[in-house]
């Protein structure tokens, strides 16, 4: 399989008229979250709309998979934690959202909200107990936060990950963790857009500026990740121990 993974897109419609423009190129493409910008003056309720049509493209091109980031709340749930209730239409176009969890070429995705209150966290990790007793194959998680205590965390100065995502990654192993969120990691010193948490890859590509987004390309046939973007490119073997620095793309 080969996979494109992108986050934080933040209503940047440039990025979304060029992930249209290559989707066809992979076997799926998965956006870690972050698809709406709460700073923009466009309505999130347009947004949304426009975030429809764009995905409604995207799924006739290749197989698609969306989680929800913390821009993308625009609603309340029953506890009264904010949510991303409109992940209930994306997966009405037939496109697998929060809290669903498909099998793909022998791999098991579990696609998680962002939470944003006990109750949400809660249910996430019941989903991924649940997800534990019936995967098959490598299993493979869509998380919007990354890990905390980690290089795909890390903003410069502080890391800003998340310690349940990083407890459950030591309790249950799983193969990969596509994530997102912080946006510097891939460019600052000590940070990075790739890590490996005992078993598990955690991939987090990062964000820039400019009609293209940074991307993270992983070809499982191939066994190996690559990251691009303005800055360059790096790559790492996902059949190898992970070692520092990460190899340039030449």
């Amino acid at each position: 399989m080969k996979l494109l993974l992108v986050s934080d897109l933040h209503y940047t419609l440039q990025q979304f008229d060029w992930l249209s423009s290559v989707a066809g190129n992979y076997d799926m493409v998965v956006i870690a979250g972050d698809l709406l910008d709460i700073s923009s003056t466009v309505p999130v309720s347009v947004q949304i709309v426009v975030m429809l049509k764009y995905l409604r493209a995207l799924k006739q091109r290749t197989r698609l998979i969306v989680c929800s980031g913390n821009h993308d709340l625009e609603s309340l749930n029953a506890a009264g934690e904010k949510t991303a209730g409109w992940m209930k239409r994306v997966r009405l176009l037939g496109i697998p959202a929060d809290n669903d969890r498909i099998e793909v070429d022998g791999m098991t995705f579990t696609i998680c909200p962002w939470w944003d209150g006990p109750e949400t966290c809660r249910q996430i990790g019941d989903q991924l107990a649940q997800d534990a007793n019936a995967r098959r194959g490598d299993w493979i998680w869509v998380y919007h936060a990354p890990p905390s205590a980690s290089p795909v965390s890390w903003a410069g100065k502080r890391h800003f990950g998340d310690d349940n995502l990083l407890q459950w990654i030591k309790q249950y192993e799983p193969h990969m963790v596509f994530t997102g969120h912080i946006h510097q990691s891939p460019f600052k010193a000590d940070g990075s857009w790739v890590d490996r948490i005992g078993g598990t890859w955690v991939f987090n590509p990062g964000r820039q500026i400019g009609p293209v987004p940074t991307q993270i390309i992983i070809d499982t046939d191939k066994a190996e990740a690559v990251w691009l973007s303005l800055a360059g490119g790096e790559i790492v073997r996902l059949d190898e121990p992970l070692t520092r620095p990460v190899q340039a793309l030449e």
